[in-house]
């Protein structure tokens, strides 16, 4: 292995040469959303993980625009005077008419420029403005709905904000306003509206119909073409909401949504088919060596099995190292993000193993914030415990090992039947005798405030988990995100991520999936749906999902029953392997982070900026997406190897014997021939009228030089395989 690398050894070929692109020197890009600095859902991880990415493209012609919020702000961003004259001015002339806008700098990867609107101080405006938006839209906004008056507020200033700014360019500039989500969305209706010149670009990351349908458990994906979307809206009493939603997504320029399984829901619930699929990214920290993140691993591992020692004192009569550690996380929506499916495989694969007679444990996470109080004390109580063993441990480990040492320093032997004293026994059995308890280990490691009432605390009470030492399957359900200044369990999400085996998120509805793709690239397998963003995508791009741990759940044309069986397949197949099998599939899951870097993923959002500001500008912009059937995209292979299974393992331990030397695994060897596999990505074709030098066209033939596949469509994915060569 070569001692640096900016790239994984399995990096897609000519991933950082694509130089295609259009002359942006004269355009200007305004991203609007809600969770620009401020943190509230996935959106967020979005635009700041693509921030740096999108100003190394645009440079000083970038700017995020969102809400102040007071708390984010002291935090997050640092207050700047701005640099272009014309935003100072537009800055200045809308806070001398009675608005409160600042510019700073957002203190993340790539620093951009951001422009935060103060919403609550022009609130003395929403009641004319929402008679403007029923007057010239025909929407009405009911008084009570507090987040759709702050949609009306920030929709009219930030489109106050784009028409000032085009004012104040001393020549007509070429602006690209990008809105994320039903939040942002009434800017852009507004800025078609009052026709301004600005190219725009509206993302739906989740339809709001479809959030609420599937928490309805409704047969969602079988009745797409049957909901009468208006009535269905108005029932749930968002029909406002839904209004400014597909407003937004019938004026835009050009129409986003972040996969195939969202496009697809867009086209029924929004009446109108996304233009670009733009999947989501993620900034794919690399290491030097392949081993470093295994280590990271450990280490993170061993974190979490002094926790899972606290946890269950008194009954700790498993075997930690062959103990694997399963978890969901996310949003506690119990059915949206498959929690049911998952608690019922847990209680089929404790039966399974208890029949089986296995010595592997599972232990299976719920992080999932929910109403609590405190800490639970018996969870606090077994930590306690587990550090006075601890402390207990290293007081007689420092007498044993100073009168060691005086016997050695003396030229003797010691006398092993001297070396503890009649105190050290008392002392260790003082520590033995604290770790005696009269109950089980809890579930829960919060109180509950409904406890009667939680989805998951009655399902386990249904199914019968309890953490009983019969049980193969132990539960640790922990309703609070994670932190490392937790007095339970001290460790932040991405190092619980890294010591866990298995990431298991069998989700209904869920438009994208950043929790599996976290975990694909910190090398952690995980288990998908076809119901998925992440799940459709990586079936997209790999040949054969499973042998690189991503497993793909189908939920779509099977039963719960049936999708259930499948899960619980999944699960004991994992179990089954030995430890070599799962690092073996560690390392294939790692390499597979190239696919989920912004690097690659970026081209999407590229490509619709590049499709609005020639549909917005086509006497200056002129861009020829790819038609994607005219060439196919690529797709990871198969490995080169055979895929790990409980058939083919060997020792679980580092030791080989002579014998198998010659089989060992060599990840370097397979990594170099799976590379070889690699379809060259198609490439984008845009052009510019202003620009000195024209890219000429493709004439259709394969390019082994091409660089960037082209943007998935909603009717004809890039779908090939390439045959094996190896």
């Amino acid at each position: 292995m070569p001692l640096s690398r900016s790239l994984s050894v399995t990096s897609l070929s000519g991933l950082d040469d694509w130089t295609e692109e259009l002359d942006l020197e004269d355009a200007v890009l305004f991203e609007i959303a809600w969770e620009v600095a401020n943190k509230v859902g996935g959106i967020y991880t979005v635009i700041q993980t693509k921030a740096r990415l999108t100003a190394e493209e645009w440079g000083e012609n970038y700017f995020l625009v969102g809400p102040y919020m007071e708390s984010n702000v002291r935090t997050q961003v640092e207050l700047i005077e701005p640099p272009s004259q014309a935003v100072k001015r537009t800055i200045d002339n809308m806070n001398s008419a009675g608005c409160k806008v600042h510019f700073g700098r957002w203190l993340i990867e790539g620093s951009p420029y951001v422009v935060l609107i103060d919403v609550g101080f022009t609130a003395w405006s929403l009641d004319r403005w929402k008679n403007e938006l029923w007057d010239s839209c025909g929407i009405g906004m009911p008084w009570f709905d507090r987040e759709a008056n702050d949609a009306v507020l920030f929709g009219f200033l930030t489109a106050w904000f784009l028409g000032e700014f085009a004012a104040q360019c001393d020549k007509p500039p070429h602006i690209l306003a990008h809105f994320h989500e039903w939040l942002a969305g009434l800017g852009l209706v507004l800025c078609r509206q009052r026709q301004l010149p600005v190219a725009t670009i509206f993302t739906t990351h989740a339809t709001l119909l479809g959030r609420y349908l599937c928490a309805a458990n409704i047969d969602f994906y079988n009745n797409l073409s049957n909901f009468n979307v208006d009535k269905e809206a108005g029932d749930r009493q968002i029909y406002h909401r839904y209004c400014l939603e597909r407003a937004a997504a019938h004026c835009a320029h050009i129409f986003t949504t972040v996969s195939q399984i969202t496009a697809i829901e867009a086209e029924h619930l929004l009446k109108r088919k996304p233009d670009v699929v733009t999947p989501n990214g993620l900034n794919v920290k690399k290491f030097s060596a392949t081993h470093e993140f295994q280590n990271l691993h450990a280490h993170s591992k061993a974190r979490i099995q002094e926790f899972v020692r606290g946890h269950f004192y008194g009954q700790l009569d498993f075997n930690l190292d062959k103990s694997v550690f399963l978890f969901i996380a996310g949003r506690y929506e119990f059915c949206n993000k498959g929690a049911d499916i998952f608690l019922e495989a847990l209680a089929r694969l404790n039966y399974l193993l208890r029949v089986k007679n296995s010595d592997v444990t599972v232990i299976a996470f719920f992080i999932m914030p929910a109403r609590t109080n405190n800490f639970n004390v018996e969870s606090l109580k077994g930590q306690a415990v587990r550090k006075q063993l601890w402390d207990t441990a290293q007081t007689v480990k420092e007498k044993f090992g100073k009168k060691l040492y005086e016997s050695l320093l003396v030229g003797q032997l010691p006398d092993v039947s001297k070396m503890l004293d009649k105190e050290d026994f008392t002392m260790m059995k003082r520590a033995i005798f604290s770790t005696q308890r009269q109950c089980q280990p809890p579930i829960c490691t919060h109180n509950m405030l409904d406890d009667g009432s939680d989805p998951i605390l009655n399902s386990l009470r249904r199914i019968g988990l309890f953490n009983s030492s019969a049980d193969r399957v132990k539960v640790i359900f922990h309703p609070e995100f994670l932190s490392s200044t937790s007095p339970l369990l001290p460790m932040d999400y991405e190092e619980f991520v890294r010591g866990c085996h298995l990431g298991v998120f069998p989700s209904y509805y869920e438009p994208w999936g950043y929790t599996p793709a976290e975990c694909t690239v910190m090398g952690i397998p995980s288990i998908s749906t076809n119901l998925s963003g992440f799940g459709c995508f990586m079936e997209e791009h790999i040949a054969d999902p499973s042998a690189y741990g991503v497993y793909i759940l189908d939920r779509r044309y099977r039963s719960v029953d049936e999708s259930c069986n499948q899960l619980t397949s999944f699960l004991l197949q994992f179990c089954q392997q030995s430890r070599r099998q799962r690092i073996i599939q560690r390392n294939r899951t790692e390499r597979l982070s190239d696919l989920l870097d912004w690097r690659y993923l970026g081209r999407y959002y590229i490509s619709a900026r590049y499709t609005a500001l020639a549909t917005a500008f086509p006497d200056t912009y002129c861009y020829e997406p790819q038609d994607p059937t005219s060439k196919k995209g690529f797709s990871y292979p198969r490995p080169a190897s055979i895929p790990p299974s409980p058939a083919m393992s060997r020792h679980s331990s580092p030791h080989h014997s002579d014998d198998d030397d010659h089989e060992r695994y060599d990840e370097d060897l397979e990594a170099e021939k799976d590379r070889l596999n690699f379809r060259q990505p198609s490439s984008l074709h845009p052009c510019n009228k202003n620009a000195s030098e024209s890219i000429p066209a493709s004439d259709g033939s394969s390019d082994a030089n091409s660089i960037a596949s082209a943007p998935s469509t909603v009717t004809s994915p890039p779908n090939s395989l390439p045959s094996e060569t190896n």
